[in-house]
């Protein structure tokens, strides 16, 4: 499942189980093919993860809260906090393997 979240939405998102966050921004070529990778191999290789895509453009708050200085970057969380970091674009095989050792 892949949702698009807002700030006010974000903490509500991620405080139960497994959560990857993407920060992404349309204009940013590197963010479409890591969405490519979560929509097409990501998602069907684990439906039971909840996907959460954050545009940084519209969310600067939350972009800050969390250090992002490069985009794509992907942020794993488990119970609300904060346990894996990416920052580039990532394999679908790599982030299977941290998901799972969370």
């Amino acid at each position: 499942m892949i949702i698009d979240i807002n700030e006010k939405d974000f903490d509500a998102a991620i405080a139960e189980g497994v959560v990857l966050v993407d920060f992404w921004a349309t204009w940013c070529g590197p963010c479409k093919m890591q969405g490519a990778i979560l929509e097409s191999k990501l998602a069907p290789m684990k439906p039971e993860l909840k996907i959460v895509k954050v545009d940084i453009d519209s969310n600067l708050i939350l972009a800050q809260k969390f250090g992002i200085m490069s985009i794509p970057a992907l942020r794993i969380f488990k119970n609300g906090n904060l346990v894996k970091s990416f920052d580039g674009v990532t394999k679908a095989e790599e982030l299977i393997a941290a998901i799972e050792s969370v």
